[in-house]
């Protein structure tokens, strides 16, 4: 019997019902944590239209509604409790997310400007996750 990899990792996905572009942010996010490379991943998805999904949005303070879909890193520590990971470089320019990418913690959230076009695209989400993993 094979044991499954330990979740080291958990992207919280914020959307909500009816949204295309929360749909294909999830199919994309669940086809790379399909890899072998991203095993220690988990996802869970929060629907800000609940009570439960509105109260975790509220509580990741950081997140514009106006920018959903969204996703953001945590660590799960060794005690099962989980903290959200720091953006390694706020000040800087990130050439991959653009105006995406969150300035306090590690994560995306949609750029609905000309430029973004509302789209999170699979290099986005990649580097997010690959970044995740560096900082061990």
């Amino acid at each position: 019997m094979m044991s499954e990899p330990q979740t080291k990792w958990i992207v919280n996905v914020f959307g909500k019902e009816g949204c295309a572009k929360c749909t294909m942010l999830n199919r994309r996010l669940d086809k790379l944590l399909s890899e072998e490379r991203f095993a220690a991943f988990s996802k869970h998805y929060y629907d800000i239209m609940t009570e439960d999904g509105l109260v975790h949005f509220c509580l990741a303070q950081c997140l514009n509604p106006s920018r959903i879909p969204a996703m953001l890193v945590a660590r799960v520590n060794p005690d099962g409790s989980n903290e959200l990971l720091p953006n390694p470089d706020p000040d800087g320019t990130d050439a991959v997310c653009g105006k995406s990418k969150l300035y306090q913690y590690l994560g995306l959230q949609t750029d609905y400007s000309g430029k973004g076009g509302g789209i999170i695209t699979p290099e986005m989400l990649e580097s997010i996750l690959t970044q995740a993993q560096a900082m061990q």
